[in-house]
């Protein structure tokens, strides 16, 4: 079940004072039900940007001076435990009503406490996990989709768990329902085999995490997180498929010419991250006051990184065709879902449809796919395509980690192995002549 809602910011003037407070307000099923939240938040309406709804980057705000990034953390932090209500009935199949959705996001917001006494069962502790590592690590979206989704499948296999069952055993069929097509049935109601093996350690890993926790709080009494490290076929990141596009595609479809204006702004903006590294979430942000002095100044929001990357003559280009577009926003960023669907689109319009084989195990069987280049483009080829073509280039490494903020060179590897192949492929060239 997917509840649709809208969550908004929303500054309102106060007579006695020239900052504005900041409300919080939730709607869901079709605006039928409305909340509304004191954040206890003030701005200043000049600094305030009603098109991301955050506070403008690099403002202060109040007799305080508190900086617009603090401000904007808290305010994220609101709209995370917001979708984590909203997950919660989802989870239990429930469309809350206004007093059952309040109840619920003023406990998960601390303004409710419960009882410290009161024995907690496995799901409560796993939401009081979510709710305060959430706030912590600043989790995305993705995070909270991928503890969202074990969940579930915690639930389908055993919805009576508790922290005493948890042990070896329990963790072999974990792994065995994953690898069945129960579990793939989750989300594909007609699938008849289980998850990739590179899924299921995906799970796994959130799981021993998780366990790792509540040892640490005192709600779980064995050793699963430390003593069970099962081995999966297919899982080696050295053998990872890179989806990314050449040197030769990259400038042919930035130089193609689409009928589309839509799809000339996704090529754009497809482009921008191709020339520069930047992830979806951090281009979708990117605005004209993070380019200064012929550079790209952001902190990322995948790992609350600071960054600088220098332009070059392409990422400049597409910066210049919009910068008179009245907005704050430096580039036309479409929806993620969207962006993805027309990229492939694209991609088969501008004839990028090299075949790509896609290796996979499900279990100790190996499966093998081919596709089409087009069909497998997504808006983070785009920065797989800058790092591939960056160490192609000749350009090292380390300066290649500092423009994408990866931390350790173990995270290259697997695009170090793509251009050592590329390379050899290359000098294959001459034996041709």
């Amino acid at each position: 079940m997917q509840i649709k809602r809208l969550l908004n910011f929303i500054p309102e003037k106060d007579k006695i004072s020239d900052t504005e407070k900041v409300r919080f307000r939730v709607k869901w099923n079709n605006s039928k039900n409305i909340l509304s939240f004191g954040m206890g938040v003030r701005v200043e309406s000049n600094k305030w940007s009603y098109e991301t709804q955050r506070c403008k980057n690099n403002t202060t705000h109040g007799e305080n001076k508190t900086p617009a990034n603090i401000i904007n953390r808290e305010l994220q932090r609101i709209n995370n435990i917001a979708d984590e209500t909203f997950a919660y009935f989802e989870n239990k199949e429930i469309l809350p009503t206004k007093n059952e959705y309040k109840e619920e996001f003023n406990k998960r917001n601390g303004k409710i406490k419960q009882e410290d006494n009161a024995e907690k069962s496995f799901f409560e502790v796993y939401e009081e996990y979510a709710t305060k590592q959430g706030i912590v690590n600043s989790w995305s979206k993705n995070t909270y989709y991928k503890f969202n989704s074990l969940k579930k499948h915690i639930v389908n296999f055993n919805k009576n768990i508790s922290f005493d069952i948890i042990n070896e055993d329990f963790m072999i069929w974990f792994i065995s329902y994953l690898q069945s097509s129960d579990a793939m049935k989750l989300t594909y109601k007609n699938a008849n085999t289980g998850m990739k093996n590179i899924s299921i350690l995906s799970h796994i890993k959130f799981f021993k995490t998780f366990l790792r926790w509540s040892k640490k709080h005192g709600y779980y009494g064995g050793n699963v997180h430390e003593d069970f490290n099962p081995k999966f076929k297919g899982i080696d990141v050295n053998n990872k498929e890179i989806i990314h596009l050449t040197w030769g595609e990259l400038i042919h479809l930035y130089n193609f010419k689409f009928e589309n204006s839509t799809y000339e702004d996704v090529r754009d903006v497809f482009c921008f991250c191709c020339f520069t590294g930047l992830r979806y979430s951090d281009v979708k942000n990117l605005s004209s006051n993070d380019i200064k002095n012929d550079c790209i100044y952001i902190t990322t929001q995948k790992t609350i990184e600071k960054i600088k990357i220098e332009l070059n003559k392409y990422s400049r280009a597409i910066l210049n065709k919009y910068k008179d577009t009245k907005t704050e926003k430096a580039l036309p960023v479409t929806a993620k879902q969207t962006m993805n669907e027309h990229l492939k689109e694209m991609g088969k319009i501008a004839g990028i449809d090299q075949p790509q084989k896609i290796t996979y195990f499900i279990g100790n069987k190996r499966y093998e796919e081919v596709y089409k280049k087009y069909e497998l483009l997504t808006t983070h080829c785009g920065r797989r395509t800058f790092i591939v073509n960056s160490l192609f280039l000749g350009i090292p490494a380390e300066v290649v980690m500092k423009w994408t903020g990866h931390s350790d060179y173990a995270s290259m590897k697997p695009y170090v192995k793509i251009v050592d192949e590329l390379k050899r492929e290359s000098m294959n060239k001459f034996d041709l002549k």
